[in-house]
């Protein structure tokens, strides 16, 4: 059963020259407990898409549906911080908080006692492969791959059913990208969590459930790989 589910999803803007439509009556639904990919060559509206589904923006038309509710009816700030975690290609850590802070970061918003946030954020660290040891470092003292990792590991304490990742092994090399996509793969089928990458990497495509082609702004029929 859908936990996520855009229906006709229409998003538009205006630049100083003309209207750009950079969705265009998209729909789909995200199940738990499966890893979604959504490719697309750079600009074919795949980013705007996950913004969409993120709550980040709100469609022009169409809605996005979270749990049988149109997510323009929520609150977005609360919507992301309890339901949707998103991962981003350049990390998005805080660079003035060490690790262990970074991981902490969401659960203090969810206003989780001390120790419990510190369980499971110690928990998440560990399980993506960050030693105790580099819990103290800041995120500037990290290769990309460990910066990535805490990153995930940021996601997976806050609890959220949804991973929302953009290009999250973009910035890395084979070996550290595969340890990601491992790490979201796990997500999807061992934790049940709805996993959805937004990527241009065939490869990594093709180790997901379920893949979907956008082209500009036309989310095309998924195929099972």
């Amino acid at each position: 059963m859908a936990i996520l589910t855009a229906e006709n999803v229409t998003f538009q803007y205006k630049n100083k020259y003309q209207t750009v439509q950079a969705v265009k009556n998209a729909s789909c639904s995200f199940e738990p407990g499966k890893c979604y990919a959504i490719v697309g060559k750079s600009g074919s509206g795949k980013t705007t898409f996950l913004s969409l589904l993120a709550g980040l923006e709100q469609p022009t038309s169409g809605r996005v549906i979270y749990q049988n509710e149109d997510t323009a009816t929520r609150n977005c700030d609360r919507y992301r911080r309890d339901h949707v975690a998103v991962i981003y290609q350049n990390y998005n850590l805080f660079p003035r908080l060490t690790v262990e802070e970074n991981a902490l970061y969401p659960l203090r918003l969810k206003r989780m006692s001390k120790a419990e946030s510190k369980e499971r954020a110690h928990r998440e660290l560990k399980a993506v492969g960050i030693d105790p040891s580099q819990w103290r470092r800041f995120p500037s003292q990290l290769s990309g791959g460990e910066q990535q990792r805490v990153a995930i590991a940021r996601a997976l304490a806050a609890g959220n059913a949804v991973v929302l990742a953009d290009e999250p092994t973009g910035n890395l090399d084979v070996a550290n990208s595969r340890q990601v996509l491992d790490i979201l793969l796990r997500l999807a089928h061992e934790d049940g969590r709805c996993v959805i990458i937004i990527t241009h990497d065939l490869e990594i495509a093709a180790q997901t459930d379920q893949v979907y082609v956008m082209r500009d702004g036309v989310l095309e029929e998924g195929m099972k790989l």
